[in-house]
Parts: structure tokens; C-alpha cells; sequence
């Protein structure tokens, strides 16, 4: 029989705006009453990997033999692994992505004795998206006008990631990109299986943590980038066309821009 542990210490990057630390410690609290939870931090700047590194292996040493739960993971949704590594012949197990950030903390410890891949879909809850734990929502409907959607920003994450009311069956039809529409501005969005697969400067549609679409930028926030808040309208419908990055609209901008002043000159020239 396996050694058991009575302390979980949790360190990530979600903040105590939403509802990500008490999702997770009441999910914790439901397969292991017992067992105490220690917040180390959740206030790691969103995906700061190497920060929350640092982090973790400051504390290392001065923390209680158990469990280290430690979540920082830009690449959630990928193939990347999940990952527990034994320590100190078993006194705790670190559990986290496999992309370097328990690697500081299992130094400063004296290294691993042990290391497994996390894939027993026996222990795992079951989740619509690929970003989180599975839960189900009740939400305002969306409602189709002449072949598009007419959608609805329900919230905006910590990340600055734009959730709409669509079920990604919805905009399946679609393919792979979509076009945005929202208040006067319009965006050319490209439809990922996750954050890290949207390259830089792309907006994307991803499935979130809710199984719902939400609306990305990768390493960035989209609500900051597009001017989104909750409740805002947002309708999506087929686009045909090349999809544009962040900065090749700019840059578009900016040539219809000196286009315009050079035909000004023209005029006055006339």
C-alpha cells in the first residue's frame, strides 16, 4: 500500500478572482476530507513559468512533507504531460505540467527518486473542454440571424480570455475560421484546440474549461486586444479570406493610412 499524505501545498496562476482555487480545493476536500490545503500562492502572473519556478524552489525546503500541487501551465490542452515526481524516498510528491516548473523545487530537494506520467483516466474527472474540470452551466441562449450567431461575452477571465454563450457545435460549420463581429469592429479568428496551438498575434477560438468558445490571444489578453467586456454582443459567421495576425492588420493600417495621405498630397498638388 501506497504512503498517504495529510497536506496538499497549491501554488498557481489563478488568481482569486474566478473560481479556479475554490473549484479545486473543494474537488480536493471531496475524495480526501482529511486532508489540510495550503495555499502558497496563486498570485504567479498568468503563465510565468519560470517565475513560479523561482517560487517553488524558494519554498521547498520550508515546506510540509506531502503533496505539492503546483499549476503554471501555458501549454494546457497540448500533448504536454502531467507529471508527480517523488522526492526524499517518497516524503512528498510533486505533481504539475511537465514543462520545467517543478524542476527547481526537485533540486533544491535533492532530486527525484522517482517520476511517473500522469495518465490513468481511471483518477481523472471527465471535462467538456480540455482546460479544467468538468461542469456544467446554464446559460442565455445564443439566437442565428441570416446564417450567423449572435453571441454574448458572458465573463472574461483572469487571463483576459473572452467566454461566449456558443457550444463549439455551433461554429463547427464554420470551419476553420470564423469571422468576429463586435460594436463597429470586425476580426478574422482562427479555431485552435488549445491556447498554446495559436500562434503569435492570432485570435483564436478555443474550447475553454466550460466545454464553451471562448475567444483567445495567445500569451495575451483578447478582452484588452479587442475591447471586450461582459455582456458585450459578439456575432460569429463563415469567413472566406487569408487570416490576418495582430500585426499584419496593423500593418494594413498603416499602409491604408500613408495611402491616404499620399493621395492627399496628390489634391493639393492638383
Amino acid at each position: 500500500m501506497g504512503r498517504g499524505y495529510d497536506t496538499i501545498t497549491f501554488l498557481s496562476d489563478y488568481g482569486l478572482t474566478d473560481e479556479f482555487v475554490g473549484v479545486v480545493k473543494s474537488v480536493i476536500r471531496s475524495i480526501a476530507p482529511d486532508v489540510a490545503v495550503i495555499d502558497l500562492t496563486h498570485d504567479i502572473e498568468p503563465h510565468d513559468v519560470r517565475g513560479a519556478s523561482l517560487t517553488l524552489a524558494r519554498s521547498a525546503q520550508y515546506l510540509v512533507p506531502g503533496v505539492v500541487l503546483a499549476v503554471v501551465d501555458p501549454g494546457v490542452g497540448t500533448d504536454r504531460r502531467a507529471v508527480a515526481i517523488e522526492v526524499g524516498d517518497g516524503q512528498s510528491i510533486l505533481v504539475g505540467p511537465d514543462n520545467g516548473l517543478l524542476a527547481g523545487a526537485v533540486a533544491m530537494v535533492g532530486g527525484a527518486t522517482r517520476a511517473v506520467a500522469l495518465t490513468n483516466a481511471d483518477y481523472q474527472l471527465a471535462a467538456p473542454g480540455p482546460t479544467f474540470a468538468g461542469r456544467d452551466v446554464f446559460l442565455p441562449v445564443t439566437r442565428e440571424e441570416e446564417g450567423a450567431i449572435v453571441a454574448e461575452v458572458l465573463w472574461i477571465d483572469r487571463f483576459g480570455n473572452a467566454q461566449l454563450n456558443v457550444d463549439p457545435e455551433e461554429v463547427a460549420e464554420f470551419g476553420d475560421r470564423v469571422r468576429l463581429r463586435f460594436a463597429e469592429s470586425k476580426r478574422t479568428a482562427v479555431r485552435a484546440e488549445s491556447y498554446a496551438a495559436l500562434r503569435t498575434g492570432e485570435v483564436g477560438l478555443v474550447v475553454d474549461s466550460y466545454g464553451l468558445v471562448a475567444i483567445a490571444v495567445d500569451r495575451g489578453s483578447a478582452a484588452d486586444v479587442l475591447g471586450l467586456h461582459a455582456g458585450d454582443a459578439v456575432t460569429l459567421e463563415s469567413f472566406e479570406g487569408p487570416v490576418m495576425s495582430l500585426r499584419a492588420v496593423s500593418d494594413t493600417n498603416e499602409e491604408t493610412d500613408e495611402k491616404t495621405d499620399e493621395e492627399a498630397d496628390e489634391g493639393k498638388e492638383r
